[in-house]
């Protein structure tokens, strides 16, 4: 992987990056990391705020445009919001849930098969995220503490069709829920259609009464 990918990867899966951070993740000086940032700047590609702390000079965070984030997959947006909207006015928004009721079914059946044969939560997690990776959402787990996870995704390949419907969102934390069972409490904690950077679930075990 080139350079300038391993650095525009970095941004997606960790929202903002210093040059000093580029320079890490590439094996780079920082002045050659700073020189990638500046000519993915001028491509509008990212952008840049300053952060003042203490005496020294103001530290530079880089992020992703809009543009940059356009660079990951993202599947058939305009055929994706077409197909919805001939749906709804073909079929009406009850004929459009039901294609999303499908689509839940479809995608809770393979979870499951995955899922069920593992008894340890994080496996359980793990594995989840492993599939939600092949299906383009650059999803990864984080174990909080020894009883609370995070299952963080940091892209959306149908963020164009959620955002027109966002009855896809209501959809993939139900069947997350569905997927790990009863017994663990799953809260979306970030969403990128409410200006969040990524989405964000907590999953922890159903507090016992």
């Amino acid at each position: 992987m080139s350079e300038r990918q391993t650095i525009l990867n970095s941004l997606k899966t960790g929202g903002q990056l210093t040059a000093a951070d580029a320079a890490r993740a590439t094996g780079l000086t920082s002045m050659g990391a700073r020189g990638h940032l500046e000519r993915l700047e001028q491509q509008g590609l990212v952008t840049y705020h300053e952060t003042v702390q203490g005496r020294g000079r103001p530290r530079r965070y880089w992020t992703l445009t809009s543009a940059g984030h356009q660079l990951f997959p993202q599947q058939y947006d305009h055929l994706s919001i077409e197909l919805i909207d001939n749906v709804r006015e073909l079929f009406g928004q009850d004929g459009l849930n039901q294609v999303i009721s499908t689509r839940q079914d479809k995608a809770l059946q393979k979870y499951r098969r995955h899922l069920d044969p593992l008894s340890r939560t994080e496996d359980k997690l793990r594995e989840l995220a492993r599939l939600r990776t092949q299906e383009g959402y650059m999803a990864e787990v984080i174990a909080t503490d020894s009883q609370t996870w995070e299952l963080i995704e940091h892209h959306c390949p149908i963020c164009a069709a959620a955002k027109n419907c966002q009855g896809f969102c209501t959809a993939e934390l139900e069947v997350f829920k569905a997927s790990l069972g009863d017994e663990l409490e799953v809260t979306r904690r970030e969403h990128l259609l409410a200006d969040g950077e990524r989405c964000r679930y907590q999953i922890r075990p159903v507090e016992k009464e």
